[in-house]
C-alpha cells in the first residue's frame, strides 16, 4: 500500500492531510509529539486531535510519538517504510515569530535542522516520493511593509496600479529585510527544500503559507489568528490587538483547500518549486473586519485590548498571488472565503468554547 508520511500529524494541516490521504486509500504514517503544547500551553495542545485521528482513521493510520530532531528514531521509521512512501508532507514546526525569540536554539533546531533531517532521510530511503513543505510568507520578511499602502476605513490596501495589486508573487525578494528569528529558520528550511529538488532531482515544493486556518486549529494567542479571534469572541476572552489600528490585512485559506492543492502537486509533482499559498483576493480580511464577522456569527461583542506597538516584523498587508500555482494546476480552485471559514470554526467548536 502507498504510504503518506505526515510530520506534525495532529496539527491543523497535518491532521487534515492525514484524513485527506487516508480517504484516498493511502496508509498514513503520522509523526507528532505535541510540541505545540510546549510552545503555547494547554490552548495549543493537539492531544485532542490525535485522539480524533486514531479513533476515526483506525487501521489506516499509524502514529509515532517522535521529535523530528531525533535522527536515530526518524531514520528507523524511514527505513521501515522505505520506497513504500510515495508522499511526505512536512508540517511539523515551531510556528510563532514571537515565541522564537525566547528560544532561538529550539526554533532553529525544529524548523531548519528538523526539516533537513526529514529531507535527507527521504532522499536516502524514499527518493521518488513527492515532498511537500509547509513554509511561510514570513520568508519575505518585512519587505511587504514597504509596499505603497492606502489607509481605508477598515483596512489598509495596496495601490491599485501596483504590480502586486492582485497579491504578492514568488518574485518578491527574501533578502535585506527583518524576518524575525522564526522567519530565519523557515527561510533556511525553505531553501533546503528547493535545493533538494534542484541538486538531487527530488520532487519538492515549498508552499509559502499565508493564514492557514480551519476548525481543527488548536487556537492560541501566539499562533492561529482567525481561530483564536473566533475563540476569544465565543469565550468572552480579551483579544490583544497589536498595532496598525487593527487594519492589517491577512489572506486566509481553509485547511481543506490547502490539502486539495497538496493533492494536485502529489498527482503531478515538480522539482524545486516554490508556491505562495493563501486566500488571495478571494479570501482576505483585516482584523477589524474579522471581528465584525465573528461578532455577527457568535451574537456576542468582542473584547479587544489595543496595543499601539505592532509586533516586530509583522505584516501590515499581505495577500498571496496564487497565479503561479493555478497556472501549473488549473483544475484546482478555492472553496472557502473568510465568512465561511469563521462560521465553520464557530460550529465545530460551539460545544467547547461557548
Amino acid at each position: 500500500m502507498s504510504v503518506a508520511l505526515v510530520t506534525g500529524s495532529a496539527g491543523l494541516i497535518g491532521s487534515e492531510a492525514a484524513r485527506h490521504f487516508a480517504g484516498l486509500g493511502m496508509h498514513v504514517v503520522g509523526l507528532d509529539n505535541d510540541m505545540r503544547k510546549y510552545f503555547f500551553g494547554e490552548d495549543g495542545s493537539t492531544a485532542w486531535s490525535l485522539v480524533n485521528l486514531t479513533s476515526k482513521l483506525g487501521d489506516s493510520y499509524t502514529h509515532y510519538d517522535v521529535d523530528i530532531r531525533d535522527r536515530d528514531v526518524l531514520k528507523k521509521i524511514f527505513e521501515r517504510y522505505g520506497r513504500d512512501i510515495s508522499l511526505v508532507i512536512h508540517t511539523a514546526a515551531q510556528p510563532s515569530h514571537d515565541w522564537a525569540a525566547k528560544e532561538p536554539f529550539t526554533d532553529f533546531d525544529v524548523n531548519a535542522v528538523g526539516t533537513l533531517n526529514v529531507l535527507e532521510y527521504t532522499r536516502q530511503h524514499s527518493p521518488d516520493a513527492a515532498f511537500i513543505f509547509c513554509s511561510t510568507n514570513k520568508v519575505y520578511g518585512d519587505t511587504p511593509n514597504r509596499l505603497p499602502l492606502v489607509e481605508q476605513e477598515t483596512r489598509y490596501e495596496i495601490d491599485a496600479n501596483h504590480q502586486f495589486a492582485n497579491g504578492i508573487t514568488e518574485d518578491m525578494t527574501i533578502d535585506n529585510s527583518m524576518h524575525s528569528i522564526f522567519g530565519v529558520s523557515k527561510v533556511a528550511a525553505d531553501v533546503a527544500v528547493q535545493e533538494y529538488g534542484r541538486y538531487f532531482g527530488m520532487k519538492t515544493a515549498s508552499f509559502r503559507g499565508g493564514t492557514l486556518t480551519g476548525p481543527a486549529h488548536s487556537a492560541a494567542e501566539l499562533h492561529g489568528f482567525l481561530a483564536y479571534l473566533m475563540r476569544c469572541v465565543m469565550e468572552g476572552r480579551t483579544y490583544n490587538l497589536f498595532g496598525y489600528k487593527g487594519k492589517m490585512v491577512r489572506d486566509a485559506i481553509h485547511s481543506h483547500d490547502v490539502l486539495t492543492a497538496f493533492e494536485a502537486f502529489f498527482r503531478s509533482p515538480r522539482s524545486g518549486e516554490v508556491y505562495n499559498l493563501g486566500g488571495g483576493r478571494f479570501s482576505n480580511t483585516s482584523h477589524l473586519e474579522a471581528f465584525a464577522i465573528a461578532e455577527k456569527i457568535a451574537g456576542k461583542e468582542a473584547k479587544v485590548n489595543y496595543v499601539e506597538q505592532a509586533r516586530m516584523g509583522d505584516h501590515q498587508w499581505y495577500v498571496s498571488d496564487m497565479a503561479k500555482f493555478q497556472a501549473h494546476y488549473p483544475d484546482w480552485q478555492m472553496t472557502y472565503n473568510v465568512p465561511a471559514i469563521l462560521n465553520e470554526i464557530y460550529e465545530a467548536n460551539a460545544d467547547k468554547w461557548m
